[in-house]
């Protein structure tokens, strides 16, 4: 049997669970002498989440990280359902899939490695940035052409939207 193309999925997906680190984030940690760790997010990712939950999807954050700062930042875009400090992911998405009666087969997840590599066998499309571990690799229905922090995020919202017709940026159409 042929395995299907990635952008089969794409038309099926209402909800996306992203990990933070390595995927919203390139994954480097500044640590300030007071032993604050800063990370780096994306203003592109930022849009698409903010435009995903504009358009009515759901996203989820599960994290092993605990920075409240990250926490913050997704709050202000608008997501309500941030898991941190997660180790065993399983248990944050079953709970996140129970409390909004979601199938998995209509999650597309993010992740870039092997804390994330149990949940990525469960849900519809398994995705991963670009410079994932190839383990991550090897189980992802789609492997982004952009890195981790630098527009992944951006690239599998924008796909699903697209498909869907649901991306606010598509003036292709005003131009033909």
């Amino acid at each position: 049997m042929e395995e299907k193309s990635y952008k089969e999925y794409l038309e099926h997906i209402t909800t996306f669970i992203f990990d933070v680190d390595g995927v919203l984030t390139d994954g480097t940690v500044t640590v300030t002498t007071e032993g604050e760790m800063l990370r780096v997010m994306s203003i592109k990712d930022g849009y698409a989440v903010k435009t995903a939950i504009d358009a009515g999807y759901k996203i989820c954050i599960i994290s092993g990280g605990s920075n409240e700062g990250v926490r913050k930042r997704l709050e202000g875009l608008g997501v309500t359902d941030i898991y941190l400090g997660a180790h065993n992911k399983i248990d944050q998405l079953d709970e996140y899939v129970q409390k909004h009666n979601i199938k998995t087969e209509n999650i597309l997840y993010m992740g870039d490695d092997i804390p994330d590599f149990p949940v990525m066998l469960i849900v519809g499309l398994p995705t991963c940035p670009q410079d994932a571990v190839p383990e991550i690799k090897n189980i992802s229905k789609y492997v982004s052409h952009k890195n981790g922090g630098a527009g992944a995020v951006r690239d599998v919202i924008e796909q699903v939207l697209k498909v869907q017709e649901k991306w606010s940026g598509n003036f292709d159409a005003q131009y033909d």
